[in-house]
């Protein structure tokens, strides 16, 4: 069996990530739920999180949490997704908390806790404007909170979050934030008791807990890019994440021609294997390799990030990786490696891939 293309993965490295993370939130009295769906739930990677200081561990995907738990990882879990109503026995006997914003399933929650003999935590959510999960009016919220505190027998309410910037594009600022302990307050105000959990987002909220302008009252973040990789935080939004390992990840792959060629498709362009049509810079002749790596191993071709600064990626196929190597064209040649960095968008489909071989360093 071939050995590439293949994803390292350095557990040494991700701990510390993980470590750094949880320092610099504690230090503004933020506790953080380790999220684990952005690498799959990989179980050797989801135990780390048990030799850390996070305070529980967060996935969408109740499966994620049943190998975990199999494997003898410890929780508590959270389920990230709110739920839907055929899993939410599982969730109940596998999560000691989740994500909420509907009344028929906070009830389904209820009979189920009844059923299993259990308590269930809930945490419910605000859309604050991302246009994603969470109550839009606020007073429902308000009077759900009250309802589940008054009538729900076995469910506990935690605390309210909210989700920023994962569909929406809407940015994590103070004053959103300010939106969200507002309506905590209030519903504090009703029920007669402070809230255990104001969860002010995930990894897009890190800016500002780095900055010191994170509301005093937001005391939990669900983190998962943050940690694992941390590029989007400096891509995307600037921030110096250089106390962090980039490079936890390092994806592999085998070179399976090299050859010069056109920059221009020749003929009548028409529609790629995706049904696209694909914008072409005519640079004449160059030296070009493909990777036997492709689309359905990574999705976002123009999202991966080459370790040799003068490899460019040009694009991608289902099945292939095409390179400009014009740069280099002396130093790379057919079975050669080619390694690559990746990114929130790339590592959620490289670990998932099949095709993908795994090869994990263990913590020392």
């Amino acid at each position: 069996m071939s050995k590439f293309p293949r994803l390292e993965i350095d557990l040494n490295k991700l701990k510390h990530n993980i470590d750094k993370v949880v320092e610099k939130c504690g230090e503004r009295g933020i506790f953080v739920s380790g999220v684990i769906k952005g690498f799959n739930g990989i179980v050797d990677l989801t135990k780390v999180y048990n030799l850390t200081g996070c305070s529980s561990i967060g996935t969408s995907r109740i499966e994620q949490v049943i190998e975990a738990k199999a494997a003898g990882v410890k929780g508590p879990f959270s389920m990230i997704r709110v739920p839907m109503l055929s899993e939410v026995d599982e969730i109940v006997k596998h999560c000691e908390f989740s994500l909420n914003s509907e009344k028929v399933v906070l009830d389904a929650i209820n009979e189920a806790c009844i059923k299993q003999g259990k308590r269930h935590g809930v945490v419910l959510m605000a859309d604050l404007g991302d246009l994603r999960e969470g109550f839009w009016d606020k007073e429902e919220m308000i009077k759900i909170a009250g309802y589940v505190e008054n009538q729900l027998s076995n469910v506990d309410l935690r605390g309210v979050g909210t989700n920023l910037g994962c569909y929406g594009s809407i940015k994590a600022t103070p004053e959103k934030l300010e939106e969200l302990i507002e309506i905590a307050e209030e519903i504090e105000k009703g029920i007669g008791r402070q809230l255990e959990i104001i969860s002010g987002g995930g990894t897009t909220t890190l800016p500002i807990v780095f900055d010191g302008t994170v509301p005093k009252r937001i005391n939990h973040l669900r983190i998962g890019e943050g940690i694992i990789l941390a590029y989007d935080m400096m891509i995307q939004f600037g921030v110096d994440m250089s106390f962090l390992n980039q490079d936890v990840f390092t994806l592999q792959a085998e070179v399976i021609e090299v050859k010069d060629k056109p920059s221009y498709p020749v003929g009548e362009l028409s529609f790629d294997a995706f049904g696209q049509v694909g914008e072409y810079e005519d640079r004449g002749i160059r030296r070009r390799a493909l990777v036997a790596l492709g689309k359905v191993d990574f999705a976002y071709a123009d999202m991966l990030i080459t370790r040799n600064k003068n490899i460019e990626v040009l694009g991608a196929s289902s099945d292939h990786l095409i390179l400009d190597i014009e740069k280099c064209k002396d130093d790379i040649a057919v079975g050669d490696i080619v390694e690559f960095d990746l990114c929130y968008a790339t590592i959620v489909f490289a670990t998932s891939s099949k095709n993908i071989k795994l090869s994990i360093k263990d913590i020392n």
